[in-house]
């Protein structure tokens, strides 16, 4: 099948057209319904769209931290060019959590404390590549630190994830990520995002054992967290963006997804007619098999 460069995949939904590449490679296009941002799916409770946060009072065209009860109360997630703060992980491995001023702030729209929620904003393209079907690379290079895009879909409960994925084929691709964010009291978070059917130019995105890619829960309106994409790195322009579907990032975890499977884990997930797919990142650190969460349907 072959595209036009001028096709826009978000049909107009992002600021910047998501381009797909031009080419003479006979390669199914998947269906699916384009949506920049999270939707609710079976099982889940709360409506990602509604605005459940407060907002802050701030009249400035940006926040500062001395006025705004959004950063008093959650911190500063970006410096006043947006780039992501806090890129040195904790000793814990794991990023400060983020939160943007939302749809009952009063500050304006071009607030530094407004980032994921503006969606797209780089020159990205759908590419086929040469044995990892479709994927994802940058016309235009990436500042370290930088917001990417969302990894959005459905979002959907436990019982509806398992589902789906016992009933998915050994052919199917499996784009189910679960997140799991650990709270300081002990608590746990957990979150299952499902792009198959709904998503973005996220669910393009293939997996690296060595990424450009991290990903950071970031939350605007709702206590949902999305699941935003930020530069690892400096990533130059035409390269494949890619990001560890483990979580992992230069050996450590920014988040927690719920997709690593130890070797015990193999028998069992032929057990449940599930195969682990071999990976072929390229990387000197490959793992030869793509995760597979085997969290989801082993649940007790």
């Amino acid at each position: 099948m072959s595209f036009d460069r001028r096709v826009d995949l978000s049909n107009g939904l992002e600021h910047v057209p998501v381009l797909i590449e031009r080419s003479s490679t006979v390669m199914t296009f998947p269906e699916f319904q384009y949506s920049p941002d999270n939707i609710q799916g079976p099982g889940c409770s709360t409506d990602p769209s509604e605005v459940t946060l407060p907002g802050c009072s701030c009249r400035s065209p940006s926040c500062c931290t001395e006025d705004c009860s959004c950063l008093q109360t959650h911190g500063r997630g970006y410096d006043i060019n947006g780039t992501l703060l806090n890129l040195n992980q904790t000793d814990s491995g794991y990023c400060s959590p983020v939160f943007e001023c939302n749809a009952l702030c009063t500050c304006s729209d071009a607030c530094s404390n407004r980032v994921v929620q503006v969606g797209v904003r780089l020159r990205l393209e759908v590419c086929s590549t040469e044995n990892r079907g479709w994927g994802v690379r940058t016309l235009e290079a990436i500042p370290h630190g930088t917001f990417v895009c969302e990894y959005a879909g459905e979002v959907i409960g436990l019982e509806e994830a398992r589902r789906r994925q016992l009933s998915q084929r050994a052919e199917e691709n499996n784009y189910i990520i679960a997140v799991r964010e650990h709270a300081g009291t002990g608590s746990v978070t957990e979150t299952f995002v499902d792009p198959a059917a709904v998503g973005n130019v996220g669910r393009f995105l293939n997996h690296s054992c060595q990424p450009n890619l991290f990903m950071q829960p970031v939350r605007v309106h709702s206590v949902v967290p999305r699941l935003a994409l930020f530069a690892g790195r400096n990533i130059d322009a035409q390269e494949e963006l890619t990001f560890d579907y483990t979580g992992g990032y230069s050996n450590q975890l920014p988040v927690e997804l719920l997709s690593t499977q130890r070797d015990a884990d193999i028998q069992a997930s032929r057990t449940h007619g599930l195969q682990r797919k071999e990976c072929h990142c390229g990387a000197n650190n490959c793992a030869q098999f793509l995760p597979l969460d085997l969290s989801i349907i082993n649940r007790e």
